[in-house]
C-alpha cells in the first residue's frame, strides 16, 4: 500500500539564521536594510525614532531627516496613526504584517509609504522597513480616473441613444435604417410601419424588420429602390426617388444617406407621402429632368461658388470625364472659358441681370479637346440652396460662312471682338491685314471692270506685283494675262 505524500512544509524563514547571519556586523546589516527597503526606521520602545536609512533618492530629497528625534506617529497623517499603533503592537509576538501609512510632504500630496515592523529583542528596539508605494499609488489614480472617464462616456452614450430611440419613435417621419451590404432593414419607426401598412402593435409588423428593402415595394418600382440604394453608397445624399409602396400602391418619395455605424455601412432612409395631384406634378418633374438627361446640348447646375452641383450625359461627354461623379463637385471653370476674366465677366453678368444669352467662350476638355460653345445661363437666388443653370451649345461652323484662318471671317467691329482671346493677337493682324488687302484688291477690280493694268495703277502696284497677289489669293485666270505682260514689259527700252 503507498502511503499518502505529506504535504511540503514552505519556508518564510531561514532555517538556521545564527548559523548563517551571525557574523553580520551593524554596518552590513545597515548596509542591507538601505538596499532592501525606500526607508528603515529604527526606533526606541517609546516609538521615537533614533535613526533613518533612505534607499530612495527622492524620498532624501523631500527633507525627510528632521524625522530623528521625534515619535514616528507624529510624522504620518492623522488618519495612519491607528495604523502605526498597531504596527508597533503586532511586532511585539512576530514582525507585522505590510499596511500602508502616508506621510504629509512639505509640497504636493501626501506620500504613501508600506511598513512593516520587526522588533529587536536584545535592547528592545524597533526596525520598521518601508516600501515607497506613490508609483502604484500614481497608476491607482489614474486606473480610477480612467475608470471614472468610461462611466461618464457610458453615460453620455445611454443617454444619447435614449434620445434617439425617443425621437425615431416619435417622429412623425417615416424612417427606416437598412444594412448598406445585404440591403435588409434593420429598423423601422412606427411611422413607416404605418407608411408600408402594418400596425406597430401587433406581432406581424416585425415583418417589416429583416425583410429585403426592395421588397417593401410595388414590382415596377423595386428597380428604382435597387438603383436608389446603389447611389446612397456613392453619393453622400439621395433625395425624391418616386416608388410606390408594394400592397396598397400609395406613392411615396425615397430620400437618404450613407452613415457607418460599429465598422458597418447602413442606409438612412426616409418615406414622404406624395398626393394625387402631388404625384402626377412629381411624375411631370421626372419627365422632364429625363428629357434634360437626354438633350443633346450640355446642361449642368452650379451652385453660387461656381462648384458642378449636377450635369447631363451630353455635358459629361463634351468635357471628356467618366462619370457625373467625376464632375460633381468641381469649379465650372476648370472646363470653361478662354481666361480667367472671361468666365468673371460671365458671371457678373449673372449677377447683375439674373441670366445671360448667346455668351461665346471656349470649352476645354479633359484630354485637350477645344471646342466653340455658346452659353445661356439663369441664376436662381432663391430655395433653399441657389444654384446657376447654364445650357452650353456648341457654335460648330455652319454651311453659308466663310472661314479665316480655321473660324468665322470677321466682317464688324463686333465679330473681331469676339475673336480676342481665341486667336493669338499676331495671327488676327495678319489674317486682318490679308482680309484687308484681299478685299480691296476685289474692289479695284470690280471698279476697272476687271482691267488689271488700272487695277495695279489705282492700287499703286506694278502689275507684276498685283499679279503675285492675286495668284495668292486665288482671284482669276492670270495665266495668259501675265505671259502677256511680260513680253509687253521685254518689248520696252530700257
Amino acid at each position: 500500500m503507498v502511503e499518502p505524500k505529506r504535504p511540503v512544509a514552505v519556508r518564510t524563514r531561514f532555517s538556521a539564521p545564527l548559523e548563517s547571519l551571525g557574523s553580520i556586523d551593524p554596518e552590513t546589516a545597515a548596509a542591507l536594510l538601505g538596499q532592501a527597503c525606500d526607508v528603515a526606521l529604527v526606533l526606541d520602545n517609546e516609538g521615537v525614532i533614533r535613526d533613518v536609512s533612505f534607499g530612495n533618492e527622492d524620498l532624501a530629497r523631500d527633507a525627510y531627516r528632521d524625522w530623528i528625534g521625534r515619535r514616528w506617529l507624529d510624522t504620518v497623517t492623522v488618519e495612519s496613526r491607528p495604523k502605526i499603533e498597531s504596527l508597533i503592537h503586532e511586532a511585539a509576538a512576530q514582525p507585522s504584517r505590510w499596511r500602508q501609512v502616508n506621510h504629509p510632504a512639505p509640497q504636493g500630496p501626501d506620500v504613501p509609504i508600506s511598513y512593516s515592523v520587526v522588533r529587536y529583542h536584545r535592547d528592545r528596539r524597533i526596525v520598521a522597513l518601508g516600501r515607497d508605494q506613490r508609483a502604484l499609488a500614481s497608476l491607482q489614480q489614474r486606473l480610477i480616473e480612467a475608470q471614472q472617464a468610461m462611466e461618464r462616456e457610458y453615460a453620455r452614450i445611454r443617454d444619447s441613444e435614449k434620445r434617439y430611440r425617443l425621437l425615431f419613435q416619435l417622429a412623425a417621419e417615416a424612417v427606416l435604417i437598412v444594412d448598406s451590404e445585404s440591403q435588409r432593414v434593420l429598423e423601422a419607426n412606427p411611422a413607416a410601419l404605418a407608411l408600408l401598412g402594418q400596425d406597430a402593435r401587433k406581432p406581424d409588423s416585425r415583418k417589416v424588420v429583416g425583410s429585403v428593402f426592395s421588397d417593401l415595394f410595388d414590382k415596377a418600382s423595386r428597380q428604382a429602390a435597387l438603383s436608389f440604394a446603389a447611389a446612397l453608397r456613392v453619393a453622400p445624399r439621395v433625395d425624391n426617388v418616386h416608388v410606390q409602396v408594394s400592397g396598397d400602391k400609395e406613392a411615396v418619395l425615397l430620400s437618404g444617406s450613407l452613415f457607418r455605424q460599429e465598422n458597418e455601412n447602413q442606409l438612412l432612409v426616409l418615406l414622404s407621402r406624395v398626393g394625387a395631384g402631388a404625384g402626377t406634378i412629381m411624375g411631370e418633374k421626372a419627365t422632364l429632368l429625363r428629357i434634360v438627361e437626354k438633350m443633346p446640348d450640355a446642361f449642368v447646375v452650379t451652385d453660387t461658388d461656381r462648384r458642378v452641383l449636377t450635369a447631363n450625359s451630353a455635358f459629361v461627354d463634351l468635357v471628356q470625364v467618366a462619370s457625373e461623379e467625376q464632375a460633381r463637385g468641381e469649379p465650372l471653370e476648370r472646363w470653361l472659358g478662354r481666361s480667367g476674366m472671361d468666365i468673371d465677366v460671365l458671371f457678373a453678368n449673372l449677377r447683375t441681370s439674373g441670366f445671360v444669352r448667346h455668351f461665346s467662350t471656349t470649352l476645354r476638355g479633359e484630354y485637350g479637346a477645344s471646342e466653340d460653345v455658346e452659353i445661356t445661363a439663369v441664376s436662381l437666388p432663391g430655395g433653399e440652396r441657389p444654384c446657376l443653370g447654364f445650357n452650353i451649345r456648341s457654335s460648330g461652323w455652319r454651311v453659308g460662312k466663310e472661314r479665316l484662318g480655321g473660324r468665322e471671317l470677321p466682317r464688324t467691329v463686333e465679330q473681331f471682338t469676339d475673336l480676342v482671346g481665341r486667336v493669338p493677337l499676331k495671327s488676327l493682324v495678319r489674317e486682318t491685314t490679308d482680309l484687308i488687302e484681299r478685299l480691296c484688291i476685289e474692289a479695284a477690280l470690280e471698279l476697272t471692270r476687271d482691267n488689271r493694268a488700272s487695277a495695279a495703277d489705282m492700287l499703286g502696284l506694278s502689275r507684276q506685283g498685283l499679279y503675285a497677289k492675286l495668284r495668292r489669293y486665288g482671284l482669276g485666270d492670270l495665266d495668259t494675262e501675265e505671259n502677256e505682260a511680260e513680253g509687253q514689259d521685254e518689248g520696252k527700252p530700257n
